[in-house]
């Protein structure tokens, strides 16, 4: 796989930012670093990166208008917001202010790296990007995005996350709790009201009667359950 992918790292914490450039320069990628909101807009602007890590609380600039002023001004690339809680991640989507994806702190470094790989294949299209076609729809995950019968539906990263793991279980009950991990991580502190409210969006765009749905179906007292195809 090409490493010839640069990632600039902008964080304020002078500890997190050195070791996650220390990992991402041993796995081959090229590193560049800003400890402020503006200096890393500036430099996302100059330099063209094809991922940043965005801190979400930065100095100078926050990082939801650091992202969205890079995306104003044509930045392509994927951005990837740090967020100190999982509460964060439901403004991140409230915001819409064209972030990628999310990594909740404390993160692991080998889920950090994994998670860059995985994009990084997407990014070079090494591999074919996964697509899940159900009923009269197909999910294209790689860009948070529906097609309903010809038609885009914009999905925000949690209704992502969420559609896609069903679409990866099938048929399966799966449980709140193991929903929740994998939707927002294992340091989460998000409740169970939160999940089922992003439920309740995600079928407004997939159920033809959210009301009566047929295939994202609550599973009493256990969770849910996905009916494709």
């Amino acid at each position: 796989m090409s490493k010839e992918i640069k990632i600039l790292v902008v964080e304020d914490d002078d500890n997190l930012r050195f070791l996650v450039g220390q990992r991402l320069k041993s796995e081959g990628y090229r590193v560049s670093e800003a400890n402020e909101g503006n200096k890393g807009l500036e430099m996302i602007n100059t330099d063209k990166p094809d991922i940043v890590l965005l801190d979400w609380m930065l100095p100078g600039k926050e990082g939801s208008v650091v992202c969205e002023e890079a995306r104003k001004a044509g930045f392509e690339g994927l951005v990837i917001m740090l967020t100190a809680k999982a509460q964060d991640v439901d403004k991140i989507d409230a915001y819409n202010f064209g972030a990628s994806d999310y990594v909740t702190k404390p993160f692991n470094m080998d889920v950090l790296v994994a998670m860059l790989d995985s994009k990084v294949k997407f990014l070079l299209n090494t591999d074919r990007s996964e697509i899940h076609k159900f009923s009269n729809m197909e999910h294209h995950p790689n860009i948070h995005t529906l097609i309903r019968d010809g038609k885009k539906i914009e999905l925000t990263i949690l209704e992502n996350r969420i559609l896609l793991y069903f679409l990866r279980n099938p048929g399966k009950v799966i449980s709140r709790d193991d929903l929740m991990q994998e939707v927002w991580g294992y340091n989460s502190d998000v409740n169970t009201r939160t999940l089922d409210m992003h439920i309740v969006r995600l079928r407004k765009k997939i159920e033809i009667n959210p009301d009566n749905p047929q295939l994202l179906q609550t599973v009493r007292g256990v969770g849910y359950k996905f009916n494709g195809h």
